[in-house]
Formats: structure tokens, C-alpha cells, sequence
């Protein structure tokens, strides 16, 4: 058997993800705002100068291909634990041998924490003075937003590099790799591989390599060889070994305030079909319909406002319709509550009004009611003076009479800083009717 044969054989043994992992930053594909030529974190590593990072982003994304470049680079002792199944005893003993190694040898030592989000507040804490100490330079890798889920001592102590998902030009060029390498790859294996197959299977694996990759290496795996010996990976197999797209949503992390974050943009940006979207989106990674009809209620009223007070109607019969209905149908109602407010006319001059009125309120404390205005309803409330002096607005043509509901000291101020849109012009051209022109400036 020959070296080359040897060498393979002892390769095949891995899954093809784990083979194909790159050793070196040249092989590493994507990321280029992260390791392009001049970039920070491209310095850092081939500077050897590294100080502790988190890197965040979505599975199969490269968080770990990048801590293996780093240990394949540096100088200094690396070591790696999974916040999955490691506790304090294995920190401990990390922490034992990075202090005799740098008493010893004056060497660094580098930790990476694979899932570091899921050690908890106890065991971050522990970490702490020894990233603070430089006895460790940590190397956290996350799947979920580390500004939720890393305590911020040890953010403070790090640079967050945030990964995006890999394009589908990159995965298929890792999948030519793949294919193409006689010995971490399949090359070996003789097998035919469709193009138009790879190009698909780069799209569905939804920027994850190891998904790609894994789903790969099943085609092979699971596929009988033909007459000619060979192993044919046509767009049915690929097909077959790729599992559906799962939708990335968490809701308890950023996917979940970054999607309800959209979708109320969207509301007020008014654009229906992104609307739509990020329903569906929120809908089919089974997020609690209640709280989306709570939102499209704040929304009405924050954002539509009295530019079309319908918005608020339907926002609410929405919600007490999908109480009743319930799911799916219950997507429905929703639809047509969110094509509504994204459709309706905007303003926002009443939740404008109330966090003025609230920023006054704070600013001037308890102003006196202004007497003719106090309640008046009990024995010797005239001989105080209250409510003496009360314009009732019924008995005024209009049903309106020009009169303060302001304290004395605020009078001239306006909050209700009616818009021209819709049925708030509506209300502007009643106002002018009346004799209070100009309403929605400051007062005179």
C-alpha cells in the first residue's frame, strides 16, 4: 500500500465536514469583511497577536473552521472544550496547565469554547480573571447573540467578530473542493457529480457548510455504484439528503427581536408584501399568535394613530378573533390585520403627543388644576372657589367655547401635533371651523 493510499485511508475515517475543515486562512472561503487582506482579525491571527474574541454567527458559518486556523498559526498552547458537556473541573484543569505553561515556558495559552452560550453566569465568572490576568486568551464560539447570552465582564475583555451566513457561490466552491480533493475529499471514491447538483444543493443548504457538506458525503454514502463502477450523484439524490430548511428563529434571542423588529418596520414603512414576509416568516418558525396581534395593536394606534382610527378596530378585532379561531386558520385573520396597517394612512402625532405630554409632566412636576376646572360635585366646593367660572361646551354654538384646560404655567403649550393625512387633516379642517386655527403649533 502506498503513502498516498495510507494517507487516505486514515482521512476517510472522519465525516467529510470534519476532512474538509481548512487548516489555513487561504483555504478558508467567505468572510472576507472578517479575514480579507487588511482586515483586523486577518492581522491578528497571522500577527499571532491574539487577544480574546467571541465569534457569533449561524451554524456551519466557520466559527470553529476559524479557531482551527488559529490553532494550526499560533504560537501558543490551544485547547478546546465544548460548553456542552464540560463543567468546572475541565476549566479548572485548563487553568492549571495554561499557569505552569506560561511559569514554565513562558507560553501562552489559548482556550476555545465551543457553544460558550451555554455555560452559565457561575462558569463565565470563573473564566474572568484569568482573561483578565492573561493566563487564558479566550476563543468563544456562539450560535446565539452574545450581547444576550455572554456576561458583559467578559464581553468588555473581548471583540466580537460576527459571521455571516456563507453565500451559495461559496458553498459551492467548497463542494467543488470537496469533490474535486483525492484525499480529504471524494475525489477517490469514483464519482459523478451533476453540476446543476451541487449548484443546488449550495442554495439549499442555506449558507451552512456542514450542512452541505454532511449532505454530500450521504449521496455518496447511500447511493449503489452503477455497472461501470461508478458512484452517480444526480439532482433526485441530492435532493433526498437534504432536509428541509429549518427557519432560524429563537425566540428567546436576537432572531426573535430582530424579526418582530421588521415586521413592525415594515407596519410603518408601509409595504404590505414585507408585512406579509415577516408574518410568515414569524408564523412558520411557530411563533405565539397572541403576541403578534399585541404588536399590530401598539402598531395601529402608535403608527396609523387618527389618520385612520380603523387601524386600531381591526387590530383588536384581530386579536380577539385569533383567540377564538385559533391556528392556522387563525393566519389569516392576521394576514388581512397586517396588510391593513401596512396599507392604512400613517401618523404618529398621538404617541408623539403623550411622550411630550410625559416629558413635560417630568420636567414641571404637579401643576394646580386651574380652579374652574376642579370638581365641584361636594358641599363648600364653591366656597373654595372650584369649579366656578366653568364653560360648559353644550350650551356654545358648535358645542365648543374657547376656554384653558391647561395649568397657567403651560397654557401655550401643544402636544396634539396634528399631521395633514387622512382623517387627521379631517380633524385639522374641524378645528379651523371652530376658530382654533393653526392647531398643532405652539399656541398663542
Amino acid at each position: 500500500m502506498s503513502l498516498f493510499d495510507l494517507e487516505r485511508e486514515e482521512s476517510v475515517k472522519e465525516p467529510l465536514a470534519y476532512r474538509m475543515r481548512p487548516q489555513t486562512l487561504e483555504e478558508v472561503v467567505g468572510q472576507k469583511d472578517l479575514i480579507g487582506e487588511g482586515r483586523l482579525l486577518r492581522r491578528m491571527i497571522e500577527a499571532d497577536r491574539l487577544r480574546s474574541l467571541i465569534f457569533y454567527g449561524p451554524p456551519g458559518s466557520g466559527k470553529t473552521t476559524l479557531a482551527n486556523v488559529i490553532a494550526n498559526t499560533t504560537s501558543a498552547l490551544f485547547r478546546q472544550l465544548n460548553a456542552a458537556d464540560s463543567g468546572k473541573k475541565e476549566m479548572e484543569k485548563v487553568v492549571d496547565d495554561a499557569k505552569y505553561e506560561r511559569k514554565a515556558n513562558g507560553r501562552k495559552t489559548i482556550l476555545f469554547i465551543d457553544e460558550i452560550h451555554r455555560f452559565n453566569k457561575a462558569q463565565q465568572d470563573y473564566l474572568l480573571p484569568f482573561v483578565e490576568a492573561d493566563v487564558l486568551t479566550l476563543i468563544g464560539a456562539t450560535t446565539e447573540n452574545p450581547y444576550f447570552e455572554v456576561n458583559r465582564a467578559l464581553l468588555s475583555r473581548s471583540t466580537v467578530f460576527e459571521l455571516q451566513p456563507l453565500t451559495a457561490e461559496d458553498l459551492l466552491e467548497l463542494l467543488q473542493r470537496a469533490a474535486e480533493d483525492p484525499v480529504r475529499g471524494i475525489a477517490g471514491e469514483m464519482v459523478r457529480i451533476q453540476e446543476e447538483a451541487l449548484a443546488w444543493l449550495a442554495h439549499a443548504a442555506d449558507g451552512d457548510a456542514r450542512a452541505a457538506l454532511n449532505a454530500l458525503e450521504l449521496a455518496v454514502l447511500t447511493t449503489p455504484r452503477s455497472d461501470d463502477g461508478y458512484i452517480d450523484v444526480d439532482m433526485e439524490v441530492v435532493q433526498e439528503c437534504i432536509q428541509k430548511r429549518s427557519i432560524h428563529y429563537d425566540k428567546d434571542g436576537d432572531q426573535h427581536y430582530d424579526i418582530i423588529s421588521a415586521f413592525i418596520k415594515s407596519l410603518r414603512g408601509s409595504d404590505p408584501d414585507a408585512a406579509l414576509y415577516w408574518l410568515a416568516r414569524m408564523l412558520s418558525a411557530g411563533e405565539d399568535p397572541r403576541f403578534i396581534a399585541r404588536r399590530m395593536m401598539i402598531q395601529a394606534s402608535e403608527d396609523c394613530g387618527n389618520a385612520d382610527p380603523r387601524a386600531l378596530q381591526i387590530a383588536v378585532s384581530a386579536s380577539l378573533a385569533v383567540e377564538r379561531v385559533g391556528m392556522p386558520e387563525g393566519q389569516l385573520i392576521l394576514a388581512q390585520a397586517a396588510a391593513y396597517i401596512a396599507s392604512a394612512p400613517k401618523s404618529n402625532a398621538a404617541s408623539a403627543g403623550i411622550e411630550k405630554a410625559m416629558q413635560e409632566v417630568q420636567r414641571s412636576g404637579n401643576l394646580p388644576v386651574p380652579a374652574w376646572l376642579r370638581d365641584a360635585h361636594y358641599n363648600g366646593a364653591s366656597a373654595l372657589g372650584r369649579g366656578i367660572d366653568y364653560k360648559y361646551p353644550h350650551d356654545w354654538p358648535d358645542h365648543y367655547v374657547d376656554q384653558q384646560y391647561l395649568p397657567d404655567r403651560i397654557k401655550h403649550m401643544t402636544f396634539y401635533d396634528l399631521s395633514s393625512v387622512a382623517y387627521e387633516q379631517r380633524l385639522r379642517n374641524w378645528f379651523d371651523s371652530i376658530g382654533k386655527k393653526n392647531y398643532g403649533k405652539e399656541r398663542k
